[in-house]
C-alpha cells in the first residue's frame, strides 16, 4: 500500500484504539468534583472506572464472534452508536450508581472499536509487520494519556465534570464518521461461523488451547494490569496523598505517558536486531526489578513526589516494550479466528484491569502501598506465566522484522 494509505489506516485504527483510553483518562482529574457533586467518596467514584473495565471485558467477548461472522464494520458501527448514547447518559447522570451503570454500557460500546482495530491489524498488514504496527498504534494511543487528563483537568475546572462526557460524545461521533467514510472493509464475513452459544464457546476454546496464544496473551494481560493499577491508584496518590490539584495531576500524568510512548516507539528499533520474544523477556525482568524496588522504597517510607514520578516513569517504560510484542506473538498463529483471538486477548487484559482496580478501590484511606504492591505482584506473576507457558509451545510462530513471512521454530 502507499505511504498515504498506510498513514491514514494507522491514524483511523489508532483513533479507534484510543477511544477507550481517552474515556478512561479524561475524567480522572474530576474524581474529587464528581464525589462532591454526587455526595459520595473518591473511592466510590473509582468504582465507575472498575465498571468501565467490566464492560470492556464482557463486551470484547461479545464482539469477537460478531466481527468474524459479519465482518469488521457493521459490529463496529453498532458499538460506536452505543458508546455515543451512553456518553450522553454519563453527562446527564445525577447519582453515582447511574454513573457506574452508564460507564459499563459506555465501555461495551467502546470495546467494539478496540477489538475491531486489533483484528484489522491482522487483516490489513503482514504478520512480520504486526509488532511494528502495534507500536505505531501505541503512539496514537499514547497521545490520550498525554492530552486527556490535562484537558480533563482544565475542562472540569472551567465547566464542570459533566462537560468531559460531552466532549467524549463528540469524539465518538467524529470517529464514527471517519470509519464510515474512510475505513475499508478488511475481512469478508464468514457465514459458516455460528452465533449459537455452543459453537462460539468451541471457537473460543480452539483459540485458547493454542499454547502460544495463552502464554503471551496472559503474560501481556497480567503485565499490562500494572498500568491499570497506576491509572486506578494515581488520582488518590497524587491528589489525596501528595495534595496536587487536578491541573497538576494532569501534567504529571502527561509527563509519565512519555515513558510509555517513548519505549513503545523505540521498540520498533529493537525489533531490527532482536525478536519479539527476546524483547518481552528482557522487559519483564526489568519490570519486576523496578516494581519491587518501588515497593521496598514505599514500605521504608522513602517516597516523595519526585521519587514516585521517577519509579512510575521507568515502570511504564517497561510496559511499553512488553505489550506490543506480547500482543503480536499472541495473534501470530491465527488468520481465520483473529477476531476471536483479539477479543480473548482484550478480555484477559481488561479482566485483570478490573480485578486490580477493584482491589485498589477497597482501600479508602489514601496510601501509595496498594498501587505499588499491585504493580509488583502483577509483574512477578506475568514473568512466572511466561516461564511456565513457554514450556508447552512446540511450534512457535515468531514475529521477526525483515522476514518475508512468519517463521516457525
Amino acid at each position: 500500500m502507499s505511504k498515504k494509505t498506510y498513514f491514514f489506516l494507522i491514524l483511523i485504527l489508532g483513533s479507534l484504539t484510543a477511544l477507550g483510553p481517552f474515556s478512561i483518562d479524561m475524567y480522572l482529574p474530576g474524581f474529587p468534583a464528581i464525589a462532591k457533586d454526587l455526595h459520595t467518596t473518591a473511592a466510590k467514584v473509582s468504582l465507575s472506572l472498575s465498571g468501565f473495565f467490566v464492560g470492556i471485558s464482557v463486551g470484547q467477548l461479545l464482539y469477537g464472534p460478531l466481527l468474524d461472522r459479519f465482518g469488521r464494520k457493521k459490529p463496529l458501527f453498532i458499538g460506536l452508536v452505543v458508546y455515543i448514547l451512553a456518553s450522553v447518559g454519563c453527562a446527564m447522570a445525577n447519582s453515582i450508581n447511574d454513573l457506574i451503570l452508564l460507564r459499563v454500557i459506555q465501555a461495551i460500546g467502546s470495546c467494539a472499536a478496540t477489538v475491531a482495530s486489533v483484528a484489522m491489524v491482522r487483516d490489513l498488514f503482514p504478520v512480520k509487520d504486526n509488532a511494528k504496527v502495534f507500536s505505531l498504534l501505541l503512539l496514537v494511543v499514547g497521545v490520550s494519556p498525554m492530552i486527556a487528563p490535562t484537558v480533563g483537568g482544565y475542562v472540569t475546572d472551567a465547566f464542570g465534570w459533566h462537560a468531559v462526557f460531552w466532549i467524549l460524545t463528540g469524539m465518538g461521533v467524529a470517529i464514527l464518521l471517519a470509519t464510515v467514510l474512510w475505513l475499508p472493509d478488511s475481512y469478508k464475513p464468514d457465514k459458516t461461523l455460528s452465533l449459537k452459544p455452543k459453537p462460539i464457546l468451541l471457537n473460543f476454546l480452539q483459540v485458547i488451547r493454542e499454547p502460544q496464544f495463552y502464554t503471551y496473551a496472559l503474560t501481556g494481560a497480567i503485565a499490562f494490569s500494572g498500568l491499570f493499577a497506576y491509572v486506578a491508584g494515581s488520582p488518590l496518590v497524587f491528589m489525596e496523598v501528595f495534595h496536587t490539584d487536578g491541573k497538576v495531576y494532569g501534567w504529571i500524568f502527561a509527563f509519565l505517558s512519555v515513558g510509555f510512548i517513548g519505549s513503545s516507539q523505540l521498540n520498533t528499533l529493537f525489533l531490527r536486531k532482536f525478536t519479539s520474544e527476546q524483547v518481552v523477556n528482557t522487559a519483564l525482568i526489568c519490570q519486576v526489578i523496578v516494581s519491587f524496588a518501588f515497593l521496598a522504597a514505599a514500605l521504608a517510607g522513602m517516597l516523595t513526589l519526585p521519587v514516585v514520578i521517577v519509579f512510575l516513569f521507568f515502570f511504564l517504560c517497561c510496559i511499553g516494550y512488553t505489550y506490543p510484542n506480547a500482543a503480536a506473538l499472541s495473534l501470530a498463529p491465527f488468520t481465520r479466528n483473529a477476531g476471536s483471538a483479539s477479543a480473548l486477548m482484550g478480555a484477559f487484559q481488561m479482566g485483570m484491569g478490573t480485578l486490580i482496580s477493584i482491589v485498589i478501590s477497597i482501600f479508602e484511606e489514601p496510601s501509595v502501598i496498594p498501587m505499588v504492591a499491585s504493580m509488583a505482584g502483577s509483574s512477578l506473576l506475568a514473568l512466572s506465566m511466561l516461564v511456565f507457558g513457554r514450556r508447552f509451545i512446540k511450534e512457535k510462530v515468531e514475529v521477526q522484522q525483515g522476514a518475508d513471512a512468519a517463521m516457525i521454530h
